[in-house]
């Protein structure tokens, strides 16, 4: 599993626009920016689209009045949910990620194998980049949702 102080591994994230497909290379996305990045098990779930999306949504213009330049959503589905349920929940402020195919997921090592629900998701985790650099990493055990909450993310800027 990746660790603080370590920088994001290369990797291709998908995000739908209105201009279309945009690929995203990590070293390029994540370069010269302080970003808050969080994952989500799967878009339009029941705790991630009632708390822990709508958590970001709120504090997004407080997490950038500390220097955030960019807040972004991830999760192991592909891009035209993310931009469908980053449309639902008003995220406009957000960066909805698509990681398809769990590549990225899988070199941080924080995939998590599901079953029957839905496979391969990643782990419930939200972190702190500073120029690809890793600064805060807080990743949930269990179903718990503590310590990848925005407030949490917030308060250790």
């Amino acid at each position: 599993m990746i660790q603080q102080g370590q920088a994001l591994p290369n990797a291709v994230l998908s995000e739908l626009t209105e201009n279309g497909m945009q690929q995203h290379k990590t070293e390029a996305l994540f370069a010269n920016k302080k970003v808050v990045l969080f994952a989500v098990p799967g878009a339009f779930t029941p705790t991630c689209s009632e708390a822990h999306l709508p958590g970001y949504v709120v504090l997004a213009d407080q997490l950038k009045d500390k220097g955030v330049d960019l807040i972004a959503c991830v999760a192991v589905n592909d891009a035209f949910v993310m931009q469908a349920w980053g449309e639902a929940q008003n995220a406009s402020e957000l960066l909805m990620l698509g990681d398809g195919s769990a590549s990225f997921t899988k070199a941080l090592g924080l995939e998590m194998d599901t079953g029957d629900f839905g496979g391969i998701r990643s782990q419930r985790y939200a972190m702190i980049i500073d120029n690809g650099v890793v600064t805060t990493l807080n990743v949930e055990t269990g179903g718990e949702f503590e310590v990848s909450k925005a407030e949490t993310i917030l308060a250790a800027l």
